[in-house]
């Protein structure tokens, strides 16, 4: 997951920002600054500059042409291209700079789409051939990444694939919303785009391109020594594979290299790197913390090393395995054993870094992840970024919580990295928040010796290390208004300052930072992620309104951008919750009426995106206006999911068919909720029934762990949050449970509730961290405790590990901890809500939620829009 956040990280050092907003420090390609021809469309976007001749409108869907180019031979390429396209009046489009270009070739960016400089799009399957013969000559010994999702033709850099030309949307398996193509029967279908070529079904391939699709296909394994079992790992830059020596049966680990591809911070392609991998090896040959290099060799044009297979698991796994925060009751003899586990480890991990600066080497991407534990052997992992020493140079691709300053050189980088995995093994994740405000590590620090019994110095020497030389003033974390120690007035007023100072009114994508879905359609606007969950918190702990940057929002909900949802917290619904609760009640009517109007019967049911959202906001705007049409139809919407819902055995478990999803987002308990607050209204007992069989759907994919608590089994991990894990469930069985006596759901409450009050969550946010599980004990989670229990007094304590000082305020870390978010769901303002539903003199709630101490039925009154 840290991976897609990466690519936000490179425009912005506080916040996940896309690169459209710096183009000053980031300039378009030469061809950008032509004049559009004379007759032509031009329509400039984030990443691409569009032409389109205005006679020759663009068919909604047909075969497409990709050029691909390395960075070096892409402002000739352009300036070829667009001189052909222009003369065949044929419509294209192009990456706007170098920036975007290293951006989606980076080895983080995504593998299906990555390559591409140019589309075009050819009228029909004769100048589609067309273009390809000419173009292929044009453009001959252009070299570029391979584009997966594609067809090579030749040797060349072009490509092609059959999707969609016009931007058409339509929901997937999972009820998101998807780029469509429509099918013969006239049906929107997803328009898939995955790392290989796979056209739709119905489509007939031109016969002029089997040949290269037979080519394509003749690039296979056989003929070598070995065989692929698994895929370990997926980049941009290649794969990681685990697989048999067929000569002597030993099992290995393939790298795999693609060239032009995975491009690091100083545009080495990921060839350059794993060529540059082989020799590091060879010189650390002998090594019993390095794996052993048995063979490179190339394949087509890839490029594969074969080393030796180290079966352990990362230290990563290891810690999070053995570390007693999880827990749901920690004790002393925990935390002093895992103390010494860790504290031997570490000492294995130093030794290992300390011999290959004896062979001259750096490692330079040291973190958690790049360390294998295999018994008693520690061994290190990836060497690709690997420098000598006598370069004294610095890691020019490392994991964000671990790369060292630009003053940390040589060994001292690896240093750096290994003070960090020292803090950040006791407190994980916490040493990604260290380059947002670095003077922070003091407080990391502790706040880990008062939680285990660490030697006195131990995490003094590391932050000495972080820290560097010359004065760090750590003067704004201690003035910082924590929650739990300053007045709430004081810590909701810094929250306010943090958020409002962020705010960003010049641009029409976002107003404030937060997570990276702010960059689809509409999730500037939403709910979880946009303008509409901000001023809702702020409105909602009586930080006040604020006139002008409702006006954003109402300007850009009136007229949004092709692909805004419609649903409650991705979409305009959210919206229109958020214009009544700030007293804007013809706009929240108005919003609403332009949604009814839009086919929303093909939404899935979730809460988060679905039909459930849209249920709960119709019936709550039907009950607080009086509107009784909103309310039929509310009843309509309820009327669907009820038929759709189907039975407790029509979900799918770790793995299978139906809605893969679980929790309150997501999941069935969405649904559920929406039943109880049509119970609620209505006195029909059918809707609890329905409730009942929901909830059943979500617990079925629950599990009891070896500590007793009961979350959510993913697969790969158990979840305990608000969003997909069991705590949002445990709420909706609170909310259930107030009308109808059930002792297994009873039992089931009994087993979640332990998750809200653990001693660490790695991540702060609402739908996904610690405000999340404050909000949840404050709606009821845990039978006995309320806002006032001292058990809900340490999580607004524990807030102090996330919080972080910005421009004179008190901000939190959005997802992944990499940035800054000042959003609803993950960051600033639902840490600032959470804390309202604990502290605040006036209800605050999640939406549709009730708080504890509502009387059951009686929906929390709205916010008071001049409360300041």
């Amino acid at each position: 997951m840290i991976d897609k956040y990466a690519m936000y990280c490179l425009a912005d050092p506080l916040f996940y920002d896309s690169l459209d907003g710096k183009r000053s420090d980031h300039p378009d390609f030469p061809a950008a600054s032509r004049a559009v021809p004379a007759g032509w469309l031009h329509r400039p976007t984030d990443t691409w500059f569009h032409y389109m001749p205005q006679d020759r409108p663009l068919p909604p869907q047909g075969w497409k042409i990709h050029v691909s180019s390395c960075l070096d031979d892409a402002e000739r390429t352009l300036d070829a291209v667009f001189d052909y396209c222009v003369g065949r009046r044929l419509p294209f489009k192009f990456l706007r700079g170098p920036r975007v270009v290293m951006m989606l070739n980076s080895k983080y960016a995504d593998r299906g789409g990555s390559g591409k400089l140019v589309t075009m799009y050819p009228a029909d399957v004769d100048e589609f051939e067309l273009v390809l013969k000419e173009l292929g000559e044009l453009l001959h010994g252009v070299r570029g990444p391979y584009i997966l999702s594609d067809l090579r033709i030749g040797e060349g850099p072009l490509f092609v694939r059959y999707g969609g030309f016009a931007e058409r949307y339509c929901v997937d398996g999972n009820r998101e919303q998807v780029l469509a193509i429509e099918d013969p029967d006239g049906n929107l279908v997803p328009d898939r785009r995955g790392p290989s070529f796979s056209p739709p079904s119905w489509v007939t391939l031109p016969d002029f391109l089997a040949p290269h699709l037979a080519a394509r296909n003749a690039v296979t394994l056989e003929g070598l020594p070995y065989t692929v079992e698994k895929v370990l790992h997926f980049s941009n830059g290649g794969g990681v594979y685990k697989g048999t020596d067929t000569r002597d049966g030993r099992t290995v680990v393939l790298k795999e290299a693609r060239p032009y591809a995975g491009l690091d911070a100083v545009g080495r392609d990921a060839v350059a790197r794993l060529r540059h991998e082989a020799d590091i090896l060879g010189r650390l040959k002998g090594l019993d913390v390095v794996p052993q290099l048995y063979d490179y060799f190339t394949l087509g044009e890839h490029h594969f090393l074969v080393q030796e297979f180290v079966d352990g698991t990362t230290l990563s796994q290891e810690s999070v395995h053995r570390h007693p925060l999880t827990r749901a009751v920690i004790t002393p003899e925990h935390a002093a054993e895992f103390t010494e586990w860790t504290m031997k480890t570490l000492a294995k991990v130093e030794d290992a870094v300390a011999a290959l600066h004896e062979r001259g080497v750096v490692f330079g991407d040291l973190h958690p992840f790049n360390v294998l534990v295999d018994g008693d052997r520690v061994v290190l992992i990836d060497f690709e970024v690997a420098t000598l020493a006598e370069r004294n140079a610095r890691p020019t691709l490392a994991h964000p919580g671990f790369c060292p300053p630009a003053d940390r050189l040589g060994v001292h980088a690896d240093r750096y990295s290994l003070a960090c995995l020292r803090l950040g093994l006791f407190a994980p994740m916490s040493t990604v928040l260290i380059p947002l405000h670095r003077p922070k590590v003091n407080h990391l620090a502790e706040l880990a010796a008062g939680t285990f019994p660490v030697p006195a110095g131990y995490l003094d020497e590391a932050v000495s290390l972080i820290l560097g030389e010359g004065p760090h003033d750590d003067a704004r974390m201690r003035e910082l208004p924590l929650p739990g120690r300053a007045p709430w007035q004081e810590v909701r007023d810094a929250a306010a300052r943090a958020i409002l100072a962020s705010a960003t009114p010049e641009r029409d994508d976002r107003l404030f930072p937060g997570d990276i879905t702010q960059f689809q359609p509409g999730g500037g606007l939403n709910l979880a992620t946009g303008a509409a969950g901000v001023l809702y918190a702020l409105a909602a702990t009586g930080a006040g309104r604020h006139p002008e940057h409702e006006e954003w929002l109402r300007k850009r909900a009136f007229s949004p951008k092709p692909g805004t949802g419609l649903g409650f917290y991705d979409g305009l619904h959210g919206v229109a919750y958020a214009f009544e609760e700030l007293g804007r009640r013809d706009d929240a009517l108005e919003l609403v009426s332009l949604c009814l109007r839009e086919r929303w019967q093909r939404l899935g049911l979730s809460l988060h995106a679905g039909l459930a959202g849209i249920g709960l906001n119709l019936l709550h705007l039907g009950q607080v206006t009086g509107e009784s049409d909103l309310t039929r139809a509310a009843a309509e919407v309820t009327g669907v999911v009820a038929e759709r819902l189907g039975d407790v055995e029509s979900v799918a478990e770790v793995s299978g068919g139906g809605n893969p999803h679980a929790g309150l987002m997501h999941g069935s308990s969405g649904p559920a909720l929406l039943f109880l607050r049509m119970y609620e209204a209505t006195g029909d007992q059918t809707m609890l029934d329905l409730a009942h069989t929901a909830l059943r759907q979500d617990l079925k994919r629950c599990t009891v762990r070896e500590d007793g608590q009961l979350q959510v089994q993913q697969g790969w991990r158990t979840n305990p949050y608000v969003d997909e894990g069991s705590a949002g469930i445990g709420m909706v069985l609170a909310q259930y449970l107030r009308h109808r006596d059930d002792e297994a759901f009873g039992a089931s409450l009994a087993a979640i509730a332990p998750v809200a009050t653990l001693d660490y969550y790695v991540q702060c946010g609402l739908f996904s961290g610690r405000g999340g599980m404050i909000a949840a004990l404050c709606s009821g989670l845990r039978p006995g405790l309320d806002r006032t229990s001292p058990e809900v007094a340490r999580q607004v304590e524990g807030l102090a590990w996330h919080a972080t000082p910005y421009r004179g305020g008190l901000a939190f870390p959005g997802n992944q901890l990499l940035r800054l978010s000042m959003d609803l769901a993950t960051g600033t303002a639902g840490v600032l809500l959470a804390l309202g539903a604990a502290l605040h003199d006036r209800p605050v709630r999640l939406p549709f939620i009730l708080p504890q101490d509502s009387p059951s039925g009686t929906p929390a009154g709205a916010v008071d829009p001049t409360d300041t």
